[in-house]
């Protein structure tokens, strides 16, 4: 039996997120940084990275995508962890990254209410720019060469 092209997969959210994680983990080892990620469906970050001396750290929050949508941030801003956002997109076909820091994710967050509830998430057009758009080198520049 051949397995489906990948346009044609439907990837539970687990393996989505899964598929986001380790992705974003690759990418910052290419860039010669430790990576660890943390507990699955534990609140916080998701990623934790470190330069070579251990003299530096970073939480790193991924947000993985099977489809352009919004991306939940939650029901308070104070929940935003993390230095950096990670929203991957395309996780079944050609991942595609937008790196954000924890301002920009506050600058672009979207807030609602509804029966005196907030909740707060990201529109695709406010992260989906060419600035933040695989922009790997932006944590690069946080470290010190080591």
């Amino acid at each position: 039996m051949q397995n489906p092209p990948p346009s044609k997969l439907s990837l539970k959210p687990q393996i989505v997120g899964n598929v986001g994680l380790y992705y974003v983990c690759f990418q910052l080892s290419l860039l010669g940084w430790n990576v660890m990620p943390t507990a699955r469906n534990a609140r916080g970050i998701d990623v934790v990275a470190y330069n070579g001396d251990a003299s530096a750290y970073l939480g790193i929050q991924v947000k993985s995508l099977s489809k352009r949508s919004a991306v939940p941030v939650g029901t308070s801003l104070s929940k935003v962890m993390g230095d950096y956002w990670i929203v991957v997109t395309r996780i079944a076909t050609t991942p595609v990254a937008y790196v954000l820091s924890q301002t920009e994710v506050l600058d672009r967050t979207h807030k609602a209410e509804k029966d005196g509830k907030a909740s707060y998430w990201i529109e695709p057009g406010a992260y989906e720019v060419e600035e933040f758009k695989n922009a790997w080198p932006k944590i690069k520049l946080t470290f010190s060469e080591t």
